[in-house]
């Protein structure tokens, strides 16, 4: 980065203390992964420069030979892949993504949606009254059952009760199998799309580790950043159960993301799309993907006997969901200790959370990230009883119920916890096993 640290000193300084961070930390918010050299390289690559509004050999701009190369690569990389006959690969994003969807295939202020609450573990998109999806959709929530797994009964009972027009299966902070078929059965049953949002879980599935929502799902969104490992970014895929329901969905999609919602595509973002498609193609990335979830079963297997208590009793995915409600611990006084001790996971809303979501009860984290730098159970171990270690120097602090006295318990526990000592000698153990599995 010559060129940047004369141009602008301070960004290259910034840049600077973000990558010694993440050497020297473990990642562990399982939504966060690192990406490939050469999937960075695409991303910063000339392609940054270009306009290229519309699709390929349809462009409003000339001078599209080679963007339209790139676009038509991915597709057909994404097409093989996951084995559909459609992909968009223009989002800029997962929220924009179903955005186009709802857009694609429902009226707004009369069409039902029908997602996991996100109180439960699913996404703002997927209903949330906050979100644009529980503005202009009329909202339908499926919840989990008092083991943590997926009531798919009750989803059932409402989907007949309220035919949705569209079904979401998908999640953020679910840690089990999702039943595909199940839900494929329910939107069957009803008339409704069945809507894969399989963000979190793409790199699984394409590693073979978490059953395909292809068969049974008319559409599929997925974010290409977390267990994909590449760019930020998202793709729209219609499968061929879906094109039987509506020939036109591939088109209606098309319009809903250009020009209904987005201008001209990120050909850089694209062409890091293709590379990190070709990489997932790979046998190593298979690899990859299943030692994601022997790293996340051993995880949770370590936490468990520290007396941990992890909603729906473990794992068969990538990420963990925490409930420290038994540590005396709040989420946010955990996942800042952690941060101190150099663990990095995101406080995270539990089931039936008396909490607010600024507060929350649990904790998230995953082994994406830590799996990329190539740690495998022995370092889950030890990641393990440094986390324990970590939640019980804080035990015993949880938030006030009184707003007023939140606010000032807050401030006092930030100024004070930088301090610990045992949440700093942890620190400097977590940095050499860092420097054993080099990022940069």
């Amino acid at each position: 980065m010559s060129f940047l640290s004369k141009t602008d000193p301070q960004i290259y300084s910034i840049i600077k203390l973000e990558e010694d961070r993440i050497q020297n930390t473990l990642e562990m918010i399982p939504s966060n992964n690192f990406q490939s050299k050469a999937v960075l390289e695409a991303l910063g690559s000339i392609f940054n420069y270009k306009y290229s509004e519309g699709y390929p050999k349809k462009r409003y701009y000339q001078g599209q030979e080679f963007a339209d190369s790139v676009e038509i690569l991915a597709m057909a990389r994404a097409k093989k892949l996951f084995g559909v006959p459609y992909v968009n690969v223009q989002p800029y994003s997962g929220s924009p993504a179903n955005t186009a969807i709802y857009f694609a295939l429902l009226e707004p202020f009369k069409d039902k949606i029908m997602g996991l609450s996100l109180a439960f573990g699913g996404h703002l998109t997927h209903g949330s009254p906050v979100s644009f999806s529980g503005k202009y959709f009329t909202i339908v929530s499926y919840k989990l059952d008092d083991q943590g797994i997926i009531d798919y009964d009750e989803a059932e009972r409402l989907a007949i009760e309220e035919k949705p027009k569209i079904i979401v299966c998908g999640a953020t902070a679910y840690p089990r199998i999702i039943d595909f078929k199940r839900f494929g059965e329910i939107a069957d049953k009803v008339g409704a799309y069945l809507l894969a949002d399989i963000s979190h879980i793409t790199g699984l599935v394409v590693s073979g580790v978490h059953p395909s929502p292809v068969p049974y799902a008319h559409v599929i969104m997925t974010t290409t950043h977390k267990t994909l490992r590449g760019p930020r970014g998202a793709m729209i895929m219609v499968t061929r159960k879906g094109l039987k329901k509506d020939s036109e969905l591939g088109n209606k999609i098309d319009k809903a993301v250009f020009p209904g919602l987005q201008g001209g595509p990120h050909d850089n973002q694209t062409a890091a799309i293709a590379v990190a498609l070709k990489e997932a193609s790979s046998v190593s990335f298979k690899k990859y993907g299943q030692q994601i979830v022997k790293n996340a079963k051993t995880l949770a297997s370590e936490l468990t006997k520290y007396g941990f208590n992890l909603i729906s009793g473990g794992t068969d995915n990538h990420l963990l969901l925490i409930d420290l409600g038994n540590k005396k611990v709040n989420g946010a006084v955990a996942a800042l200790a952690l941060e101190i001790a150099g663990i990095i996971v995101n406080k995270n809303a539990v089931p039936n959370d008396p909490m607010p979501p600024f507060y929350p009860s649990g904790i998230r984290l995953g082994t994406p990230a830590v799996t990329t730098r190539g740690m495998k159970e022995k370092e889950m171990v030890k990641i393990a009883g440094w986390m324990n270690e970590t939640i019980n120097a804080v035990a015993n602090h949880e938030f006030p119920s009184d707003k007023e006295k939140r606010r000032e318990f807050w401030k006092k526990f930030r100024q004070e916890i930088v301090k610990n000592e045992k949440l700093i000698k942890t620190s400097k153990e977590v940095k050499s096993l860092c420097a054993k599995f080099p990022l940069l």
